[in-house]
């Protein structure tokens, strides 16, 4: 670096160096800080300290500049206003500082620094001025501190500890690597690659650290109190050692850029204790090194520093330009910004950025690299005219170097759109025989070629095995329409039932015959070839007439597939053929499993259409799928009973032999199985309540008699078809049942609830006889007045409630009517009902009389005569036809007349 470095170093010497958004602060062993430009002119002196500056530190703004000296005084000074200089004591070197990243913004205006006495202070501003907190003492000198956001990380002889001063507490401590020589020999190093990872170098080990917060909630969704220890998290996500001394290290994106030290084998840890005064002069140049987190090595270059080999590794340090935005990005650089990297040495100051584009390619070519220095300038990182200068008699010179697969691969660059260009040298390729290799890079679309180019490419891949893979591939990513399909399948016809053959050659020529529009052809390709989409194949382009000669392969390839097809298409290829093709199938696949399925499917799509193959799906179901054997038994009436008795037989099917021998009729030997084999009682229970035979029921008993776990579990479970005190006079004397007692208990106790329950329903039917006769009394009791005004009324009105009153008025008088003669006369006056157009009343005991007559005997009424006062009381009495006993009492009570039969004196309401 220029400008005024020179100069101010050739009588001094460079202690520390801090870099800003705007400027750089350098430190010298004198005392001094100057404030530079980017490119080394000096804009500022200060005269901060009487002995070399240690550190120095800016906030993010870069408006202060923060120094420490071995003086034991910490520095602060503004770079733009008048402010005061602030300085402070501490008696002690100091070898680290920190601003608060808002130094500037803030009125706190905190900092934090240490040094050989052994504590870490937080300097703050107060209001009765500014006053330190010790955040940390004990464990030896603090040889460094960075700060970032609210937390704060320094290093101690014991290792790296991070505080939180936003929670004003500490969250980690990473140990010290063991085997690191002595922090004042060789120092460690910090910096923040974004808020949340901290990068240490120390000695030869690198560690990355992650601190994440970690925040927990309430269950009603508000934050919950956490532990101070457990707000933040920090995880060690990369750690690795060197083989050198780490004298800076500094992010570069995903990578870390590390100034390293080549410490000299023989001399070992004595060179680095010994002073600057006996420097032995035998020191290796330092190097900038870009490794991944993994210790993966990216790029090497050793810098040009003067007198380097005197110097010690504590004398180099690293700093880099901060990254842009107040997040600073993330630990990336934003785009358009140069990353700047600065070695400082006690005679130096190296910048170290990436090459350019010209050094990149310059470089490449210089050391043969010819592919990558053509891929820089296609990807426009040069001149244009490199193009021609990179890539001239470079396909040549391959080509007589044998290199024929650099040459291909390079010809998309090189000959571009030139139709003509791809031409020419794809016949050289076939002439040279190697064309198989420049085929993945034929361009199919600008430029596109002629026909025959692309059938020779074809060909020269189909006629040579090892690239008939390639040929399959090609195949498929060319368009159709930029050749012809039948020099190609003539190609490879001729090599069809030979050794050559191969499954991908007969995967193209079925392409090849997709293309050319011979699908079936290409469909019995496909079975062969086991291709899974083949069921597509056969829906797209309607093949269901070709699957007749591909069954075994359609049921070998996807049987849950095959199935359903073949029952679909059974007008087609009929069950017989399909069972036929299977039977007679290679032992490479199970067939009678495929058959198996295949029957199944298809008696569940029609049971009458498979019934000559039913006798086999017993044996089948026995085999493959026992659960559906006893409902297929119960379903189909074509099986053999003899056979399929055999088939459960020979494999032990207990409960499928039960239904089979109660099929045959056979339900003695029946439930001998089931009591001696199967040894379920309740199922015996239950196939003997089922057939409704009262012999099966001596049968049961007489076979559960020489069992008394039986007898006892037969006793409970027979009440409500035997009586169990039938069952236990045919127990033998001296039989001993199993919970006798129990069984007794529960069945005496069954029984009386059972009683119970007989009784309670009898009470219930008795209360609703009771209540029904009530309600026929109560009807009985009523009359019914036949008066042609109200059958006129209701003639009249036209509502489904009037013809409802209709229907009711109606039936009750034909009631009556038939109950009365034809030539009925009034029980007072003796006249017929016929002669007076009068209202009348009938009561149910069959007497009938004139609605004037009665109510002239009646002693209760009083005055009230008419056909009005009798249409009152007919509306009254004979629309209500559900009036309780209470409701007749109010009646009364409010006056209204209740009629009576004269001659029986029965009550009418």
């Amino acid at each position: 670096m220029g400008g005024s470095i020179p100069t101010l170093l050739s009588s001094d010497a460079a202690s520390c160096i801090a870099v800003a958004e705007r400027m750089i602060a350098l430190g010298t062993l004198d005392g001094t800080v100057h404030i530079l430009d980017f490119l080394g002119n000096q804009v500022k002196e200060f005269a901060a300290h009487t002995a070399v500056v240690n550190d120095l530190s800016f906030d993010v703004e870069g408006e202060y500049i923060g120094s420490c000296s071995d003086d034991g005084t910490v520095v602060i000074n503004s770079l733009f206003t008048d402010e005061k200089v602030l300085k402070f004591e501490y008696h002690r070197p100091m070898r680290a500082i920190a601003l608060d990243p808002g130094y500037s913004r803030k009125t706190s205006k905190r900092f934090v620094a240490g040094g050989l006495a052994g504590q870490l202070c937080l300097n703050s501003k107060k209001w009765l001025g500014y006053r330190d907190q010790v955040l940390h003492s004990g464990e030896g000198p603090i040889h460094a501190v960075k700060w970032r956001t609210s937390l704060i990380a320094w290093a101690n002889d014991a290792g790296v500890k991070v505080y939180d001063a936003a929670n004003d507490q500490r969250i980690t401590f990473i140990e010290r690597p063991r085997g690191s020589p002595r922090p004042e020999l060789l120092l460690p190093h910090l910096v923040w690659q974004d808020d949340t990872l901290l990068v240490i170098g120390w000695g030869t080990f690198v560690k990355i650290a992650s601190i994440r917060a970690n925040e927990q909630k309430g269950a009603n969704g508000t934050c919950r109190h956490v532990p101070m220890s457990s707000m933040n998290q920090v995880d060690i996500v990369a750690s690795f050692q060197t083989t050198y001394y780490i004298s800076g290290i500094a992010p570069f994106g995903d990578s870390l850029v590390v100034l390293a030290y080549i410490p000299v084998e023989e001399v070992g840890e004595k060179e680095c204790s010994s002073t600057i005064s006996s420097r032995q002069g035998n020191a290796l140049r330092p190097e900038v090194r870009v490794v991944t987190w993994n210790n993966d090595e990216l790029a090497t270059d050793a810098l040009p520093v003067h007198r380097f080999e005197h110097y010690k590794a504590k004398d180099y340090s690293l700093a880099h330009a901060p990254f842009s935005g107040s997040s600073y990005a993330g630990g990336q650089w934003a785009a358009g910004d140069e990353p700047l990297y600065y070695i400082v040495s006690p005679k130096d100051v190296v910048i170290a950025k990436p090459r350019d584009t010209e050094d990149h390619i310059a470089w490449l070519l210089e050391h043969g690299w010819h592919e990558k220095a053509l891929e820089a300038v296609e990807a426009g990182q040069g001149r244009s005219e490199l193009i021609d200068e990179v890539g001239s008699n470079y396909l040549d010179h391959l080509i007589v170097e044998r290199k024929y697969g650099e040459a291909a691969s390079l010809c998309p660059k090189l000959l571009r759109g030139s139709a003509s260009a791809w031409e020419r040298w794809v016949f050289h390729f076939a002439h040279l025989r190697q064309l198989p290799v420049l085929v993945p890079y034929m361009p199919t679309e600008n430029p596109r070629l002629r026909d025959t180019a692309y059938e020779v490419a074809l060909v020269a891949l189909a006629t040579n095995p090892s690239f008939h893979k390639d040929l399959l591939a090609t195949v498929k990513s060319w368009p159709p329409v930029i050749y012809s399909a039948l020099p190609v399948i003539s190609a490879i016809d001729s090599q069809l039932n030979t050794s050559s053959m191969t499954d991908a050659l007969k995967e193209a020529l079925a392409e090849l015959y997709v293309i050319n529009g011979q699908y079936e052809k290409a469909f019995s390709l496909y079975a062969d070839l086991m291709k899974p989409d083949i069921f597509d194949f056969i829906e797209k382009h309607d093949l269901n007439d070709a699957i007749r000669e591909k069954v075994v392969q359609l049921m070998m390839l996807d049987c849950k597939c095959a199935v359903p097809l073949l029952i679909q298409n059974k007008d087609l290829i009929s069950p017989p053929d399909v069972v036929s093709k299977l039977l007679n199938a290679s032992n490479k696949c199970d067939s009678k499993y495929f058959l198996h399925l295949y029957l199944h499917a298809l008696f569940e799509a029609n049971p009458h259409v498979g019934k000559d193959f039913h006798d086999m799906q017993v044996e089948l179901y026995a085999d493959y799928d026992l659960k559906m054997l006893l409902p297929f038994l119960r379903s189909s009436q074509h099986y053999t009973l003899e056979k399929a008795y055999d088939i459960c037989v020979k494999r032990d099917l207990l409960r499928e032999q039960v239904f089979i021998l109660g099929r045959m009729g056979n339900s003695k030997k029946a439930l001998a199985v089931i009591i001696n084999k199967l040894g379920d009682i309740e199922e015996a229970v239950e196939f003997v309540t089922m057939q409704h035979d009262d012999d099966l029921w001596e049968e049961l008993i007489r076979q559960c008699l020489h069992k008394p776990e039986m007898v006892g579990v037969l006793l409970e479970h027979t009440v409500g078809n035997l009586d169990p005190l039938y069952i236990v006079n045919m127990v033998p004397n001296g039989l001993e049942i199993p919970r006798l007692r129990d069984r007794l208990v529960k069945i005496i106790t069954d029984y009386r609830t059972e009683t119970s329950l007989r009784h309670g329903c009898n009470d219930i039917l008795k209360t609703d006889c009771v209540n029904l006769l009530i309600k026929y009394y109560k009807e009985a009791r009523r009359a019914l007045c036949l008066s042609n005004e109200e059958e006129a009324r209701v003639k009249r009105d036209g509502r489904g409630d009037s013809q409802a009153i209709w229907r009711t008025v109606g039936a009750r008088a034909m009631e009556v009517k038939s109950k009365t003669r034809a030539d009925t006369r009034c029980c007072m006056c003796f006249d017929p009902f016929s002669i007076l157009d009068v209202s009348v009343v009938v009561f149910f005991c069959c007497h009938a009389y004139h609605m004037s007559c009665l109510m002239d005997s009646m002693h209760t009424v009083s005055g009230k005569k008419g056909s009005g006062a009798t249409s009152r009381m007919s509306e009254y009495n004979y629309d209500s036809n559900d009036v309780e006993d209470s409701d007749e009492e109010n009646n009364n009570d409010s006056g209204v007349i209740r009629l009576r039969c004269i001659l029986c004196t029965t009550a009418a309401g």
